[in-house]
């Protein structure tokens, strides 16, 4: 990070670009995770909503991985103290987010002057809203990742009165032919539908379940609200494992992992699931499947539907595609608006 203050410092007087946070509710600084973690034992934690989390960095011409702001159900209030910065919020609609009382458009670049304030407000219809700032935000790195994990206690939690420091000025961004504050690149919205329906695999103990896929694909089940970031609890009918297996070995389980441990009940395990457990895995969410269920809210229903490894890898792949078009989009408009800082002179 010295490198990134000596550029910005020659360039703007020394002045450290912050933000304050005015509420924080239960907001983290975060990235798409700590890939280096499992082979040292360790989760993988990062955001749970991969694909907003890549959408926002998106936005607002960062790197993919830049660390960026999760914000859970109640919101974030910030002021942005010296530098004018360019946003972009995706993930779950809000009953209201503004900068200085205007209102502020998800999933689009949008620029905030130094002194504006900017609100989001509750989740509404899911439950994570991303919040990116271009340049990304310092923050404390473990295994090359800023990414919280609540075992070791490590990870920019904050709370009201934090200053955060920004690492770019941005320049007001506008439209090159409209002249308003922002540009619309129509990028597609997720759906937050009251039944979300999330694709799976059939895990490694699929067939020691009696009548799997017929249980599985049918049921609706409503997300505990004991939920978290290591897995989500699920009510319903599960399939019945056959009386004359007997236990499952510790082993390792992979992010989206469905298990059905003792109480019968569903486990679909997230980002910050132990690398190893020792229950029968029915299933496994796909990786497109997995940002839906990070956005369940307690009391949500889910439905699974079956798909294979051909199918789930298609998805993942046009998402992927999706994802860049935005950032190939963004960076020529970037480009085009005003001249942009060269990548070898700061670092994320």
């Amino acid at each position: 990070m010295g490198s990134i203050q000596r550029t910005r410092h020659a360039r703007y007087g020394g002045a450290t670009m912050t933000i304050t946070v005015n509420y924080a509710g239960h907001a983290v600084v975060t990235d798409l995770g700590r890939s280096k973690g499992p082979v040292r034992g360790l989760s993988v934690y990062g955001a749970l909503d991969q694909a907003s989390a890549r959408t926002a960095n998106a936005l607002v011409g960062n790197a993919p991985n830049a660390p960026l702001l999760e914000c859970l159900a109640d919101g974030l209030t910030f002021t942005v103290d010296n530098d004018d910065v360019l946003i972009a919020v995706t993930g779950s609609p809000m009953d209201h987010a503004s900068v200085d009382d205007e209102p502020l458009d998800m999933n689009t670049p949008i620029s905030v002057k130094a002194g504006q304030q900017v609100v989001l407000g509750n989740a509404v219809g899911g439950l994570r809203t991303y919040l990116a700032i271009r340049g990304s935000l310092a923050a404390p790195r473990l295994l090359g990742s800023c990414a919280p994990d609540t075992m070791l206690g490590f990870g920019l939690r904050l709370h009201d009165g934090d200053t955060i420091e920004t690492l770019l000025p941005s320049p007001p961004l506008s439209d090159l032919f409209e002249g308003i504050p922002y540009i619309n690149l129509h990028v597609p919205s997720p759906r937050f539908d009251d039944d979300i329906l999330v694709p799976v695999l059939k895990g490694p103990d699929w067939s020691e379940f009696t009548d799997a896929g017929e249980i599985l694909t049918t049921e609706r089940y409503i997300v505990d609200p004991r939920s978290n970031h290591v897995g989500i609890r699920l009510s319903g009918t599960t399939p019945q494992r056959s009386e004359n297996r007997g236990e499952v070995l510790s082993r390792a389980v992979p992010v989206g992992a469905i298990e059905v441990p003792a109480d019968n009940a569903l486990l679909a395990l997230q980002r910050g699931r132990g690398i190893t457990a020792g229950y029968p895995v029915l299933a496994v969410v796909s990786s497109c499947g997995q940002s839906r269920v990070a956005q369940a809210r307690p009391g949500q229903q889910l439905r699974f539907s079956l798909c294979d490894i051909t199918s789930a890898s298609a998805a993942a792949r046009q998402q992927q595609r999706t994802i860049s078009d935005i950032a190939t989009r963004v960076n020529a408009l970037l480009h085009a608006s005003w001249r942009v800082v060269p990548e070898n002179e700061w670092t994320l």
